[in-house]
């Protein structure tokens, strides 16, 4: 273990003199407030008001500011858990009143740009604990070899920044990507998938099996191969095998069941990226983000945590939805709770829609174009 140890550590400090030309982590705070320009040329945000937001009259006021009581435990800014206390002391409040708890506690702040909103859910998959010519894909538990380094503490301009890999012949090597994986023997999988099933599981990255006895089993994501998720839509539409707009989750999905073998195996393997699970048995709730809280349906959001904190309030505006059959807008409040390994920059959000079959066909038409807004806690003096 000795041996190992030293091993990892001087791997990590020559991939840190390799790495040290990077650029640098953005500049956005990991918890985030009003800009402070003093002298600097960066522009203050404009000012917004309740009533410049599109669907605010519209909103569910109650039930926006329910899920920000149930979530807003994850923020770690003193002004947002002034607010959250604020929130969970008060009664429980009707939509009229619960509307001037939250314009009266928080001022809204645009993030510039324009982004891109989507959506997950928890699938319910079948399953079987051993293997069949239908349920032929294993659900793999964490690898014993699988190591991720910290790098920040061998460079501050690394902050943040972290590497998944494993030591191979006293090397520090990036870990396998998705085809070297499935091609990997396994003894003990955690269970076994259709092979389409797996992949979405993957994707949402958390959910509950079905076994034939009736018996439920929740998995969750226990870790994964560090490769950037790469999505295959675009592969699909560009090989003709989909039409531009028809690349909705549940069209992707039946894709591949109906080309279930090496052609689909060919198309998911574009996406070198590889989550394993850990199981337990299901207890019925929603499952728990990465903020350690429940996702409330319709109310959690994925975030880049490099750009948002967890546990802040946003408004979402979203509308031009890009794939048939969608939602015309999404507007509501929305709390961030979760991260995503495509969940990057400053306007993109993941949103949460639930678990089950419903909310996996809503979340696969989810494309819209996304204006966020920031609700910056107001501190009382």
């Amino acid at each position: 273990m000795l041996r190992r140890g030293l091993i990892a550590v001087a791997a990590l400090l020559a991939l840190a003199a390799c790495t040290t030309t990077a650029p640098p982590a953005p500049s956005t705070p990991a918890t985030p407030g009003p800009v402070s320009v003093g002298t600097s040329s960066v522009p203050a945000p404009v000012a917004l008001s309740f009533a410049t937001l599109d669907g605010w009259p519209q909103e569910d006021h109650g039930a926006a500011l329910e899920a920000f009581r149930q979530g807003c435990g994850a923020a770690r800014d003193a002004d947002m858990a002034e607010v959250c206390r604020r929130a969970r002391g008060a009664a429980t409040a009707d939509d009229a009143s619960a509307r001037l708890f939250l314009e009266a506690n928080f001022r809204p702040e645009p993030v510039a740009g324009q982004g891109l909103l989507t959506a997950y859910f928890a699938p319910q998959y079948d399953a079987r604990m051993s293997r069949s010519a239908e349920f032929s894909a294993p659900m793999r538990g964490l690898p014993a070899d699988l190591m991720v380094l910290d790098l920040s503490p061998f460079d501050p301009g690394l902050a943040g920044k972290k590497v998944t890999g494993r030591v191979r012949d006293g090397r520090f090597e990036p870990y396998p990507d998705r085809a070297a994986i499935e091609a990997s023997p396994i003894d003990k999988p955690l269970a076994w998938l259709r092979p389409e099933d797996l992949f979405f599981l993957q994707i949402q990255g958390s959910g509950v099996l079905v076994l034939p006895d009736g018996r439920r089993v929740r998995a969750a994501f226990a870790g994964g191969n560090g490769k950037p998720f790469v999505g295959i839509a675009t592969a699909l539409r560009e090989r003709g095998l989909l039409a531009d707009n028809n690349t909705s989750g549940d069209a992707i999905r039946a894709w591949l069941a109906t080309n279930r073998g090496p052609k689909a195996d060919e198309i998911m393997q574009l996406n070198p990226r590889y989550v394993f699970f850990q199981t337990s048995p299901d207890d019925g709730r929603e499952p728990v983000g990465a903020a350690g809280v429940s996702l409330p349906a319709g109310r959690a959001i994925a975030v880049d945590p490099s750009r948002h904190a967890m546990g802040q309030l946003f408004w979402l505006d979203a509308s031009a939805p890009k794939l048939t059959g969608a939602f015309p807008a999404y507007r509501r409040l929305a709390v961030a709770l979760d991260v995503g390994g495509a969940i990057k920059g400053e306007v993109r959000a993941d949103l949460y829609t639930g678990s089950g079959d419903a909310a996996g066909v809503e979340a696969g038409r989810v494309r819209h174009a996304l204006k966020l807004v920031r609700l910056i806690p107001v501190p009382k003096s």
